[in-house]
């Protein structure tokens, strides 16, 4: 933005000559702005993002358009998406204005694979904010491509570093997670959760509840608005909630791997919709076909759910 500077005049001999230099000021006022436009943005795949309720500074919204269906009706289209689809779906959306929540009626556990990568960075960044560890530079770059392109190398790290399943015992004791268990077998990408706990848990972690400071949920909503449309190991991530709000400013966290259940695609797709952080959705999807048709049943189901791409 612009803004004109206001120059007081030195000598002012009559009324009539400050009107005078008043008038000439103005004209500078209204003068069209020196400096040049920023450069128009690369031509990328779009990027949506949503800006943390703190003194963050807000993240640009996805582009105005007509209104989107709501929560009217969102049972039965949800339910319909669902059967559609010939996958296994367990899906949850709240509005965290009205509190309510809706669910396919399905929420049983499933592995949620990378999506647990945000309780090892809430567990991480809660023991910073005590004083119980620090991060160095590149812990920190380690962290936001942890969260931002779903590094496995970086998720191991800080499972190790933390305790392995005992990060899991604590994240599930501070947020209520009652479907929420370790993994089995000690391998972070098998932990098990439910849609509504992964709701759950990023309700409270938005409002504070959970326990992490408020400046330490911002690292993680940020990271999560600056998803990368392919992971580091380059498999797609913006099935889901990215590619069917594609309307909405969004921060998620995918997962996926193959195969679960016999030959079943696992894909899981969560985040927080909306400039205002108003609604919280959570996927699980359970499919037997190929990686691509997985993630495009995925996709179809949230724009059944929500058709325009916005809630």
């Amino acid at each position: 933005m612009t803004s004109s500077t206001t120059r007081r005049s030195r000598a002012r001999r009559s009324r009539a000559a400050a009107s005078v230099v008043g008038a000439a000021l103005l004209l500078v006022g209204c003068a069209s702005p020196t400096s040049e436009p920023p450069p128009p943005a690369p031509d990328r795949p779009q990027s949506t993002a949503v800006a943390p309720q703190s003194n963050a500074i807000p993240l640009p919204a996805a582009p105005p358009g007509p209104p989107g269906l709501g929560f009217e009706g969102l049972d039965a289209r949800m339910r319909q998406a669902s059967a559609d689809s010939g996958a296994d779906i367990k899906a949850v959306v709240m509005d965290r204005t009205t509190g309510q929540i809706i669910s396919n009626g399905d929420n049983g556990p499933f592995p949620i694979a990378s999506v647990v990568k945000l309780f090892i960075a809430d567990d991480l960044l809660l023991q910073v904010s005590q004083g119980k560890t620090q991060l160095s530079p590149a812990d920190r770059r380690s962290l936001d491509v942890m969260l931002r392109s779903s590094d496995d190398s970086a998720a191991q790290n800080f499972w190790d570093r933390s305790g392995g399943n005992a990060i899991i015992g604590r994240v599930v004791a501070r947020y209520g997670l009652t479907g929420t268990t370790a993994p089995y077998n000690g391998h972070w990408d098998v932990t098990q959760s439910t849609a509504g706990d992964l709701v759950r848990y990023y309700d409270m972690l938005l409002d504070g509840t959970g326990g992490l400071p408020p400046e330490q949920a911002d690292v993680i909503i940020g990271n999560l608005a600056q998803s990368t449309p392919t992971g580091t190991d380059g498999y797609p991530q913006r099935f889901g909630i990215p590619d069917g709000l594609y309307a909405e400013p969004v921060a998620v966290k995918q997962g996926w791997f193959c195969c679960w259940n016999g030959g079943n695609q696992l894909h899981v797709t969560t985040g927080v919709i909306g400039a205002d952080h108003r609604y919280v959705m959570a996927i699980g999807s359970l499919d037997p076909t190929s990686e691509a048709d997985a993630r495009n049943d995925l996709t179809q189901v949230v724009k059944e759910m929500f058709p325009g791409g916005k809630i």
